[in-house]
């Protein structure tokens, strides 16, 4: 059987705005602003950022490279690349697990893209409105233990991604992400712009950006260094499978530090657009990431234009959501389109969809009808955890960080050089010299820090 051949992205526009739309999600809308509040301010930040340039990029860059050496889904690029290197076939584990996070990981995070769609409807429809914190949470509580309405959600949300995946590269992945960013960007843009009128954007500003080196710890780094690789989406698989679809002349170290820019602005916009209502409000803003569909909606219940604002808040959220669910079917479409090459996309991408709702149904009634299940019981440090948090940590404690690290491992001792130069295009030697050492050394034992963090933290 001959070579699958996939398509190209139109343009680099294009590979950036489906790279940067799978990387922003939950994480940069109210992950970021969160803990850089609560761990210094621009103390944060500042190391949020060197964290990013020299552990995320340089990962990234090597994943996006590896993508465009093999040029087809996660498996087959590194069995290519692998034959290429002359290397130990147990690098293939990279490939395998560039499906196995974004399999399990689309199998939860559909139930919060689904929450985030339930809200959007709820907001428009005024529903939302008059809700005191107590009665939010009784609110959230209800919706969350209403199996069909869960799985009901989460399904629209599979089913839609699988459509858009199932349209093909540039009238599916690409046409949606460049409609949904820009998209994104406006409904920040008018939130940012909301709260300067108001709400209490000064105090926002102050409790995301006033330094306050005090309170930097080990911790604080360790927090900063986690969010820098998760944010971005270092070892999910669309990197590799968004990469091998990049034309050879793009220039991949310009197109990673556009994407982890783009993605870390987000995540400083999305503080300016929320802080300001959450402080107006008088609400706590250390309530954490896992209550934003119970702060928010008392915010905007006393704010001013609050129900317009909310339902573009939830949409926000949504579509953030939903660019990142597109970047976790594709490299599982891209594998079974390689493998079942007579069969249409659109059959392969539902197919998958089907599989993924049914194993997806677990995270969806952890909060009703498997409340009680507790599968890691057997673990004594994880045995409260219910079905949900279980997947959640299994992929982003286990499977991402182990994905990563083998990655930074793979290109930093395995991969020639000289293949890099050819893929890269450094302007000097140096640079290249410089980000080789970091992926070699560096990023590993940060890559283990965090996995380490994320087990005893």
């Amino acid at each position: 059987m001959s070579k699958f051949v996939h398509q190209s992205w139109s343009s680099r526009l294009a590979f950036v705005l489906a790279t940067t739309g799978a990387a922003v999600g939950l994480g940069n809308l109210w992950g970021f602003p969160f803990l850089a509040g609560e761990n210094g301010g621009a103390a944060f930040v500042l190391i949020y950022l060197v964290c990013v340039a020299v552990i995320a990029i340089p990962i990234i860059i090597a994943e996006i490279a590896i993508g465009r050496m093999g040029r087809l889904s996660p498996v087959g690029t590194l069995d290519a690349v692998i034959k290429a290197q002359k290397a130990s076939n147990f690098w293939k584990a990279i490939g395998y697990l560039s499906l196995a996070v974004p399999f399990i990981g689309f199998t939860f995070y559909s139930v919060v893209a689904g929450w985030a769609l339930n809200y959007t409807i709820r907001s428009a429809t005024g529903t939302l409105g008059g809700l005191t914190p107590e009665t939010s949470g009784g609110l959230f509580g209800t919706y969350t233990a209403d199996p069909l309405l869960s799985i009901g959600l989460q399904g629209l949300v599979i089913l839609a991604t699988a459509y858009v995946v199932g349209r093909g590269l540039r009238r599916g992945i690409e046409l949606a992400t460049k409609i949904m960013m820009p998209g994104l960007f406006l409904i920040l843009v008018g939130m940012i712009i909301y709260g300067m009128v108001a709400a209490d954007f000064a105090g926002a500003f102050k409790f995301l950006f006033a330094p306050d080196f005090s309170g930097v710890t080990t911790k604080t780094f360790m927090v900063a260094l986690g969010q820098a690789f998760f944010s971005i989406g270092v070892g999910v698989g669309f990197m590799i499978t968004y990469g091998a679809y990049l034309p050879k002349a793009a220039d991949i170290p310009k197109s990673a530090a556009t994407i982890a820019g783009i993605d870390t602005l987000v995540a400083i916009c999305a503080g300016l657009a929320i802080f300001p209502i959450v402080f107006a409000a008088g609400l706590n803003p250390g309530e954490g990431p896992g209550l934003v569909f119970i702060t928010m909606p008392v915010a905007f219940g006393v704010m001013p234009l609050g129900q317009l604002v909310g339902t573009f808040f939830f949409l926000l959220l949504f579509v953030a959501a939903f660019t990142s669910t597109l970047g976790m079917l594709e490299p599982i479409v891209s594998t079974m389109e390689e493998k079942w090459q007579d069969k249409s996309r659109f059959v392969l991408a539902f197919g998958a969809a089907m599989v993924i709702w049914a194993v997806g149904l677990a995270p969806a009634l952890s909060a009703s009808v498997l409340s009680d299940v507790r599968p890691l019981s057997f673990i004594p440090a994880l045995a409260d955890r219910d079905v949900f948090t279980s997947f959640y940590f299994l992929t982003l404690v286990i499977m991402l960080p182990l994905n990563g690290f083998l990655i930074a491992l793979f290109a930093g001792w395995v991969i020639k050089k000289s293949d890099f130069k050819k893929q890269l295009g450094f302007k000097s030697d140096w640079l290249f010299n410089g980000w080789h050492l970091l992926l070699k050394f560096l990023a590993p034992i940060a890559v283990l820090a965090i996995t380490y963090f994320g087990l005893v933290g």
